[in-house]
């Protein structure tokens, strides 16, 4: 088996050596150079790979920037007053990485332009009119999963199971509607579903526990209170003998069994690129259509699969990663 590679185990360093280069050239900018916000929800490996592609992309455009990059730990007075603070410092840009970001900083302003990431529904975060025609300050790239092809993978792992539990933050917009359409899906190939919900990551352990007990395997969408806590699931999966599968690659190594995920990296260059179009004056958020990723990984948690000896089916032998 292999250890996590990039873009698991090294985003982190990478991260923090692409701020400090990025900083090191942002000392030598003159009057041309832009000022962008980031507004990061909260620190997560995910998170700070779409941040790190960003900027990487930026960089590789030409642009000249100083990145102002603050995180808000996942607080939304934390998140409105950083939002607060881009506006008074007449920012060019901001980067809303997370949903409750880009609405933090879509309600301090109806003019900065607002290039989102790492949102999976802007029109369900209210951000945007349409994902065609968002009609405001704001577009982006969004980190849709690839829900149906998620569910159809776990029944590739566990093919006899029945009843899939749905675990899931009933305060964020983007894992509700993720919920939704693995529900519709879920029943689409005549299996039955189970919600259970979670206000923040303190319900967890008692939620899911009680949500193990009464379903084959669990699925849980790409949730910023869940992805925070994959430790817990872990521990219930083995437990319990549930299988966990989350929407996203580093919850899934953080205890999940497997995944198929948007990559975060190359999310966050896509943002880059709209930016970009933004700053030379070639494009305008209005009349930016939001996009969706273009590039997905599968990853297998190999200590999970051992642990509830599950088998990996073939095809996704060369996916198996241990976690370090």
């Amino acid at each position: 088996m292999k250890k996590i590679n990039k873009p698991l185990s090294t985003i982190l360093v990478s991260l923090l050596v692409g701020i400090s280069a990025f900083a090191l050239s942002a000392c030598n900018g003159g009057d041309d150079e832009f000022q962008i916000g980031i507004i990061q929800l909260m620190e997560h490996p995910a998170l700070d790979a779409a941040t790190e592609g960003f900027m990487a992309q930026l960089y590789d455009e030409g642009i000249s920037a100083s990145f102002d990059v603050q995180n808000g730990q996942r607080d939304v007075p934390t998140l409105d007053t950083i939002a607060s603070r881009f506006v008074g410092n007449e920012v060019d840009l901001v980067l809303a990485n997370g949903t409750l970001s880009a609405q933090s900083i879509a309600n301090a302003t109806n003019t900065i332009p607002i290039v989102g990431v790492s949102i999976t529904t802007f029109v369900g975060a209210g951000v945007v009119d349409s994902n065609e025609a968002p009609g405001r300050n704001v577009t982006g790239a969004s980190d849709m999963n690839p829900i149906e092809a998620q569910i159809e993978m776990m029944l590739e792992f566990l093919p006899n199971i029945e009843t899939i539990g749905l675990l899931y933050s009933s305060n964020e917009a983007n894992s509700v509607y993720q919920a939704q359409l693995a529900r519709e899906v879920i029943e689409g190939l005549g299996l039955s579903s189970e919600s259970a919900t979670i206000t923040s990551a303190a319900d967890l352990q008692q939620v899911a526990t009680s949500l193990a007990g009464n379903v084959d395997a669990i699925y849980v969408p790409t949730d910023n209170a869940i992805a925070g806590a994959m430790g817990v699931m872990a521990n219930i999966s083995i437990e319990t003998g549930t299988p966990v599968f989350a929407g996203e690659e580093n919850m899934t190594m953080g205890g999940g069994v497997a995944t198929l995920s948007v990559n975060y990296y190359e999310l966050g260059r896509q943002a880059g690129r709209m930016a970009a179009q933004i700053l030379r004056g070639e494009g305008d958020p209005a009349t930016m259509p939001i996009q969706f990723a273009e590039e997905y990984n599968y990853t297998v948690n190999g200590f999970i699969v051992e642990a509830l000896e599950i088998d990996v089916p073939a095809r996704f032998q060369d996916y198996i990663f241990m976690p370090e």
